[in-house]
């Protein structure tokens, strides 16, 4: 390991793992020369020291993505699941049948839907107000967590509204929180390589601040492997630390990584599996006033998932009963309930399903007490498997509709 720094690495890792705020100069230095297991360390103590007396828990979520459409304007370069508008492979879900997705998601114990979909060029604010008040009137206990700035810029757009009465009328029709959609990469260079379409990032992140303002918090997250450099990478952290500063408003932290199937950047550039635990780290370092950090297992594969809850990450993402965006650019990893929480418990920590605000639900303490459902796996239905194993639709719910 190079170590051409002028700082102490020592003192920057121990003044980080205790909770001190570190510049991003610092934070790039120790990103780029480290001892890797010295980062993990101090990663995990900051981790540990945020959550003492529950420090031994890392949580997980059930959850369905819903994708209303596959058409889209905004043509990102990294993206496999878009279709031009007009084009022949585009499609747009009736909203019966995202109800009775809403229902399934129930029956399996899930508690949150993220509803992604392409920029649609007919879909303005009233498109989602209708579908959020439609889905929180038949099933008041799912979470809305869903959408992000790019979207809100595009809706707004289309119905000739500002920014805030877009934000507005959707938390009112039932959005409990924004999703972190569309973050990409922030920096100006590496966003406008694989996404020229899209807002900047400093407008991405003055939308998240005003939805912050307006009472609807957010995630954030971050693609790697696209061909950013390692400063463009902090500087992606460094911008969201400085709204965070002043809003609060983003609840974790999502990196994930870039999939090189069926895209324009075809895999030219990828992150690497250790360049992927560093920036957990970092990530758990910097992000001093973020509250949590999540693992990705879908993008990097389960034991590197595993293996980020020792380096700073306190959440490993979701069941996912379908997802079709990162699985079209050839994310193929699967799991299911069972093997989720054994790679939380092999990770010497204690399982915990958890709500959208990271509440603990279930606890699992005892593994003889752990949850048997074989239906709950990841990709339960997915347009984007090669071989998907036909599955018995569960009926829609009573109360659905009024359907039975």
């Amino acid at each position: 390991m190079p170590t051409s720094t002028s700082i102490d690495i020592a003192e920057v890792l121990d003044r980080a793992a205790g909770g001190g705020r570190i510049t991003p100069a610092e934070a790039l230095d120790l990103y780029r020369y480290a001892p890797l297991h010295a980062l993990g360390q101090a990663a995990d103590a900051a981790r540990r020291r945020r959550y003492a007396g529950t420090e031994q828990i890392a949580t997980y979520i059930i959850e369905r993505n819903i994708n209303y459409t596959n058409v889209c304007v905004t043509a990102c370069k990294f993206c496999a699941f878009y279709a031009p508008p007009k084009s022949e492979a585009g499609w747009t879900r009736d909203l019966d049948d995202m109800l009775r997705r809403c229902a399934e998601t129930v029956e399996l114990g899930g508690t949150q839907i993220m509803f992604q979909g392409g920029h649609h060029p007919e879909f303005g604010v009233e498109y989602y107000e209708r579908l959020f008040s439609t889905v929180k009137e038949a099933f008041p206990q799912l979470v809305i967590h869903s959408l992000g700035a790019s979207e809100v810029a595009h809706m707004a757009k289309v119905s000739g509204v500002s920014v805030e009465e877009a934000i507005v009328r959707i938390r009112d029709a039932g959005l409990d929180s924004f999703a972190g959609a569309g973050a990409e990469l922030l920096p100006a260079r590496p966003r406008t390589v694989i996404a020229p379409l899209k807002e900047s990032g400093e407008r991405w992140l003055e939308i998240m601040e005003v939805a912050h303002g307006l009472g609807v918090e957010s995630t954030c997250t971050m693609l790697m492997g696209t061909g950013e450099t390692n400063a463009e990478r902090i500087e992606h952290l460094a911008m969201v630390r400085d709204v965070q500063d002043r809003t609060g408003g983003f609840r974790a932290f999502i990196p994930y990584t870039y999939q090189p199937n069926n895209n324009h950047l075809k895999g030219r550039t990828q992150a690497t599996p250790l360049e992927y635990l560093r920036l957990i780290a970092i990530a758990r370092l910097f992000l001093h006033n973020v509250a949590h950090i999540q693992g990705s297992w879908l993008t990097t594969g389960k034991e590197l998932g595993q293996l980020s809850l020792h380096y700073g990450a306190d959440d490993l993402g979701s069941i996912m009963l379908e997802e079709n965006v990162v699985s079209s650019a050839g994310a193929k990893h699967r799991s299911n309930l069972g093997e989720l929480i054994t790679l939380i418990r092999g990770a010497d920590r204690v399982p915990a399903q958890r709500s959208t605000t990271y509440e603990h639900l279930r606890v699992h303490d005892d593994p003889a007490d752990d949850p048997v459902d074989e239906r709950v796996v990841s990709h339960l239905s997915s347009i984007a498997d090669d071989a998907p194993r036909a599955r018995k639709q569960l009926p829609v719910l009573s109360g659905a509709r009024g359907e039975a």
